[in-house]
């Protein structure tokens, strides 16, 4: 069985942590483990990386889940609640507002049910569907420039078996250039 979702080790390059971080995977592994962070909850960790070593939050958290991954605490798609998440994201050429309508249309139709709430007044414009099953879907709109990044994500899900499904229903419901108006 194919991962249904890749290790941060396989999602973030090598040379990108290098240049933001200043050192190598491996490098953060051994300077978490000689710390003891074996021990920390996963707060503690992102939270001595940003005060002890400079490492801006957002590469602290990576660096966090990597190290999780490595000593086995976390597997690939599962949160630090213990439970799992799907996330799929399509870039489109459509401004903000069109690349919105398209993805609570193509959601709504696929889902069978209208969104719960949709906020469109932020820059980073969002909804969220309560399915039938009582999973939920949660889409993002992130413009830049003149194209448009559209994601889902399905949290909660309570086994790592149910990622492969939840990413192969997800990416079937993301809009695609057709569906802008």
């Amino acid at each position: 069985m194919s991962k249904p979702t890749a290790t941060h080790s396989d999602s973030v390059g090598t040379e990108a942590l290098e240049r933001a971080t200043g050192r190598s995977r491996d490098a953060w592994n051994s300077l978490l483990a000689e710390a003891g962070a074996q021990k920390w909850d996963h707060p503690t960790t992102a939270a001595w990386l940003v005060d002890e070593h400079g490492v801006d939050g957002w590469w602290a958290q990576g660096i966090t889940v990597g190290f999780e991954q490595h000593i086995g605490r976390r597997q690939p798609g599962q949160r630090a609640d213990g439970s799992f998440e799907a996330s799929v994201s399509r870039t489109l050429a459509a401004p903000r507002d069109a690349a919105l309508a398209a993805i609570v249309g193509a959601v709504t139709a696929a889902a069978g049910c209208d969104p719960a709430s949709v906020n469109s007044s932020a820059k980073n414009a969002s909804a969220r569907w309560k399915l039938d099953d009582g999973r939920t879907v949660v889409a993002g709109v992130y413009p830049t420039g003149e194209k448009t990044r559209v994601a889902l994500t399905m949290p909660k899900l309570g086994s790592a078996e149910e990622l492969s499904e939840a990413k192969t229903l997800l990416t079937s419901w993301l809009p695609s250039a057709s569906d802008i108006a």
